[in-house]
């Protein structure tokens, strides 16, 4: 990976001159310099200004490692929503029209973020709750335990066509539609960097667990994410590893240290691992294209799953049924949602084709279709 650069290239023209790279310095100037509207997604964790007052400790009078580091200080609210809409402002500059954003805070700052998104235009997909599994104790008992984040979706505009993963999420949770409340532990153990004192290497370092999910489910391999809060490099780390290019964006050598060589001991996934297309993505193929190729013949019988239901072909690509009052006729679709009294079917996972003894979805021959379309 190149080592940091510090000054800004105004020169450059191209995205692929930064791609994969820590740029040192303001983040502001730094995106300013990014060729306009040139990158997929961003994930941004900014300064969550805690504005802590006096030390924590626990009850043993041990003290609480915290964030009471000078890039969390702002002087008032005022100047840190001055900062917020300086750096938002040139973050929204570099994303493409149909790109989109994650914020991620606490309660100190992140309804601040969500009304200035708002004032910039972006449209609000979700607010993601991230339920820590292993939050740190209120050590004074004068509220409740801490044990979340929250995390804003936001795409560039309300007319962006954005990308999400529908399949792919609903495949990490176990074939269920993937929920706004995300399960994950704080990052522990040996995803932990540590400094040469054995101390944490930054106070608030993300678990790879949570970055995965968050780019599996709106960016594709190959496409660049921007972080211009970088610190030690978990964005970088994923993106690596996911087939993604990243642009990270630090100010402080410590953490570029820690972020580069975490990120060239990464192992790439295989390109086969990581091609994975959406059904939205794939080629349409109408129904009438499996009568034209012979696949399925006017006047076959189709059945659902478990044979309650039956419909004829037409060669014109509707089908027929009859129902308890009168006979249907229409698609696949339209037939499937009539016969079970439903808003709607798919059509294509309902209805089954007899393939010697065994009863198969006729999606499978459309499938077919779509492989000889990839040769």
């Amino acid at each position: 990976m190149a080592r940091a650069k510090r000054t800004p290239k105004n020169v450059a023209n191209t995205i692929e001159l930064f791609q994969n790279q820590i740029l040192q310095g303001n983040c502001v100037d730094h995106m300013k310099a990014l060729p306009a509207e040139s990158v997929d997604c961003i994930f941004a964790d900014p300064p969550y200004n805690l504005q802590l007052g006096g030390d924590l400790h626990r009850p043993n009078n041990s003290k609480v490692d915290a964030v009471d580091n000078d890039w969390d200080q702002f002087d008032s609210l005022k100047a840190y929503d001055a900062f917020t809409r300086e750096w938002l402002g040139a973050a929204r500059a570099s994303l493409k029209p149909d790109g989109s954003i994650w914020l991620i805070g606490s309660y100190h700052n992140i309804f601040r973020l969500g009304y200035i998104l708002q004032d910039m235009g972006f449209w609000i997909l979700n607010d993601v709750i991230w339920r820590k599994s292993n939050p740190m104790p209120n050590f004074r008992g004068r509220r409740f335990t801490n044990a979340h984040e929250t995390l804003i979706w936001a795409a560039k505009s309300e007319k962006s066509k954005y990308t999400f993963n529908y399949e792919s999420m609903k495949n990490l949770n176990e074939d269920l539609q993937m929920r706004s409340d995300w399960y994950l532990p704080l990052c522990t153990g040996k995803e932990r960097l540590k400094d040469d004192e054995g101390k944490k290497a930054h106070p608030t370092q993300k678990p790879e667990s949570l970055l995965y999910r968050v780019l599996m489910a709106s960016t594709k391999p190959g496409e660049t994410i921007l972080d211009p809060f970088f610190g030690t490099g978990t964005t970088g780390a994923v993106a690596k590893a996911t087939g993604r290019n990243f642009i990270g964006i630090e100010m402080e050598d410590n953490y570029i240290e820690h972020a580069t060589q975490r990120i060239d001991a990464v192992d790439p996934m295989n390109d086969n691992v990581l091609n994975i297309q959406t059904k939205r993505e794939k080629p349409r193929i109408p129904f009438g294209t499996l009568i034209e190729r012979g696949l399925l013949k006017p006047g076959v019988v189709l059945t659902d799953a478990k044979k309650r239901h039956s419909a004829k072909i037409h060669s014109d690509g509707t089908v027929i049924a009859m129902n308890r009052v009168e006979s249907i006729k229409g698609s696949i679709h339209k037939v499937g949602a009539a016969l079970q009294d439903a808003p709607s079917c798919n059509g294509w996972t309902f209805w089954h084709y007899a393939d010697g003894k065994d009863m198969k979805p006729i999606d499978d021959l459309r499938e077919k279709i779509r492989s000889e379309l990839k040769a």
